[in-house]
This record gives C-alpha cells, structure tokens and sequence, in this order.
C-alpha cells in the first residue's frame, strides 16, 4: 500500500480532472522505479512524493516531474546501498571522527543547530581541529549561513547529492548540496561519506538535522547513522526546550530510540541541554518520564541569546554566554583542559 500525505492530496486535488490516486500511484511509481530492487522506507517514499506534486502544482512539465521523483527513488536506491562498516560485534569505528558528538532535537524548535555551532566554536577556540556535519535538508538548515562563504571542495555522493566542505572560522563545515526538492532522513549519506582529507581530526560535532522522531526510527541508515554505537564511544546528546511539551516530545523520541540501544545498535543520550534558560522553570521537569529521569537532574542549561533568536548561527562565533555554558560539559568530557579555552577570542581573530 503507498503512504500519502495530505499534502500530496491537496496538491492535486483539482488539477486537470485526474483522479488523486491516479496521479499519486504514477508518481509514487517513478519513485519505486528509480529506487530499482532497493526497498524504499514509507517516509522517504512519502517525502518523495510530496515534493513532486508540489511539482506538478507549480506546473512543471510532466515529464520533468517524473524524471525528478525517479531521481529522488534513485538517490535514497544509492545511500541505503552503502553500508555503515562495523565490526562482528556490529560497533561501528568512529576512530577516523575523534570524539563524536551527535546533536539530536528532542522536539521541534529545540535548537540543536545552536548547540553543535556553540559546541564547534568552544572546541576550536580551543585549537581543536574540529569538523561540523550539518545533515539537515539544505533547505531547512539552522546552519546554512554559518560559513562566510561556500568552499570549493566537494564529494560527490550519487548524481544529484553532494557534500560541500566549508570554513566556520577554522572549524571545517560540511553540509549537504542538491538539486533536488528536498533530502528526507533516509537520503542522509552514511558517516563514512562524510570524511574530509583531514588530519588530525579531534572532534566531529553532526547536527543531525531532521525530526528527533524520524532519525531514531532507524539508526542503521540516514542521519540516524551518527546514532550508531562505535569505538571510541559517541557523545549524543539531546536538546530540548524548557516548557513541558518538549520535554513530552524528547520522552517520545527516547522511547522509540530504547529498543535499538538495548539491542546495543544505538547509543543513548548522555547528556540533556535545555536551550533558552538558565534553570528549569517551576512545574516544567514533572513532564519528564521514565526515559528522561536519568538525564534531568543533570542538565546543562544554555542561556537565551537574543541576536541568535532573531538572526539565527551566522558565520561569526557565538557569544561567550553561549560557549562558556557548554564549556564545563566539554571539560568533563576531556575535549577541553580544564582551563577551558586555551585562547580568547580576540587573539584567535588577531592570528587570522
């Protein structure tokens, strides 16, 4: 049976006199062929499909939609096709990384873009070589303007999907470039594809950049890939906002994340970052539930920083509120001396 959204719905709801499921099954057609034998997940098919009748309302040319759903079919064909390498045991070698440090929303709107810029900025002050993977869909970036200007390096992950390499400060900022209308979690590369030429390579801080709920489905591809357990051990960490629907929402997201960790394919959260306030406001940490508690009382708060609510993570390093809050968590991590940052930042910009 094909998944179909009420967008896809609406989108061709009246176009032309075609019956709805008659244009949703030839699309939802192009998708499988350009997938081939591969099996495709409902929510990339979904997504796929989405994007092309969006397509078809704009008015493209037929033929150009159908050539763009099969490219779409292809692409997620060509990343689930790449196998994650792992050990018998099934643990994956994050060694060529450093230390790994996933950054998972635990509801929308948490600010994980914010964090992993604000954990890359502490580390490389810190003259830490420090690679920042954005797995967003380039479209719905928190990162997009967070390098001054794009690099000229890329690797080419199939026809229509690239990684693009640029520099946050002396952070490497990798993200995704494509063509195509949108990059659901399953079209996510594997980590392996992410690896620049660069060494040494201290710590790789992913935002992992899509739906808390739809990257813990299935961490043996797509974004939910940098949930993998490895060797050395990640660092995951889940974000959230200070009010209890988030923290409802991260309860859920833990909850659909528990089978694969007792199954020892994912690692678990270790540490919880409440973003936009300095404590837990009065009634707020009685909505967290059982797979919440063990991270609660440990918390790490990041303040509220006005100039990034309003403009976002643009190519300047985030203000000193910002890393000193993520700071201790990284010293007790042994990522940072416990002095903290080795350099301020006047006299990294002077050296530039």
């Amino acid at each position: 049976m094909t998944m179909t959204s009420a967008t896809s719905r609406d989108a061709v709801g009246d176009l032309g006199g075609t019956p709805v499921s008659e244009v949703l099954e030839d699309l939802s057609g192009s998708v499988r062929a350009g997938a081939a034998d591969q099996a495709l997940d409902d929510v990339d098919l979904e997504a796929a499909i989405d994007a092309a009748t969006s397509m078809v309302a704009a008015g493209h040319d037929p033929g150009e939609v159908s050539e763009t759903a099969e490219l779409m079919g292809e692409t997620v064909a060509r990343v689930r096709s790449m196998d994650l390498r792992a050990d018998a045991r099934g643990v994956v070698n994050w060694a060529p990384f450093g230390a790994v440090v996933p950054v998972l929303a635990g509801s929308p709107g948490a600010g994980a873009s914010v964090l992993a810029a604000a954990i890359t900025d502490a580390l490389q002050l810190a003259s830490r070589c420090v690679l920042l993977v954005d797995a967003a869909d380039p479209a719905r970036s928190g990162l997009r303007s967070a390098a001054a200007a794009e690099g000229p390096v890329t690797s080419q992950v199939s026809t229509l999907l690239r990684v693009r390499y640029s520099w946050r400060e002396h952070a490497l900022l990798a993200r995704l470039e494509s063509q195509l209308p949108v990059i659901s979690a399953g079209m996510v590369p594997p980590p392996p594809l992410w690896l620049p030429e660069l060494s040494p390579l201290h710590v790789t801080v992913v935002d992992v950049g899509h739906d808390g709920w739809r990257a813990t489905a299935n961490p043996l591809v797509g974004a939910g890939g940098w949930l993998r357990r490895g060797t050395p051990a990640s660092r995951p960490v889940l974000v959230v906002r200070p009010t209890r629907p988030s923290l409802r929402h991260a309860e859920q997201v833990l909850a659909r994340l528990d089978p694969w960790v007792d199954f020892g394919t994912a690692a678990a959260p270790v540490q919880l970052v409440v973003t936009g306030a300095k404590r837990w406001p009065a009634g707020v940490v009685g909505a967290a539930g059982r797979c919440l508690e063990r991270l609660v009382d440990t918390a790490v708060f990041v303040p509220h920083d006005y100039d990034v609510e309003v403009g976002g993570v643009t190519d300047e390093l985030l203000d000193d509120k910002l890393l000193a809050a993520v700071t201790p968590m990284l010293t007790d991590w042994g990522l940072l001396p416990p002095t903290g940052r080795s350099r301020s930042r006047s006299n990294r910009r002077r050296q530039r």
